[in-house]
């Protein structure tokens, strides 16, 4: 059985940070992709930022580049985002998510039914 599973998130003010993790169990970690994903209020799930099966290529959503940092951990089966400079429109619903590996790194933010595991999700709050 796979277990997805986010922390990390929380309350903070404009121009803090806030670092989430996720460790994924039940399956060969390094055999995927993975991703984080969010979710505001009244709004659609987006990607935030994707990483590749050895960590050697990323990609972010263009609000997230040059303050958001994605990286893995294969030894641990974790995955981590570190966002700093924070911003009220960064609020939401952060999920991880396990990316088949056969999609190809530029087509993951995109991705929807495509994820095969999500998390629970952790919210992440920034007030101005």
């Amino acid at each position: 059985q796979v277990h997805v599973v986010e922390s990390g998130g929380g309350l903070v003010q404009a121009g803090e940070s806030l670092r989430l993790s996720c460790t994924v169990s039940g399956l060969t970690f390094d055999d995927y992709k993975m991703g984080w994903f969010r979710q505001a209020p009244g709004k659609e799930r987006e990607g935030v930022s994707c990483i590749t099966r050895h960590g050697d290529r990323m990609d972010y959503t263009d609000s997230a580049k040059g303050r958001f940092t994605i990286s893995r951990d294969n030894a641990e089966n974790t995955v981590s985002l570190q966002m700093n400079s924070l911003k009220p429109e960064d609020t939401g619903m952060y999920y991880c998510a396990v990316v088949p590996a056969y999609y190809n790194l530029n087509s993951c933010l995109r991705m929807k039914a495509e994820i095969e595991y999500w998390g629970q999700g952790t919210q992440v709050t920034v007030s101005s």
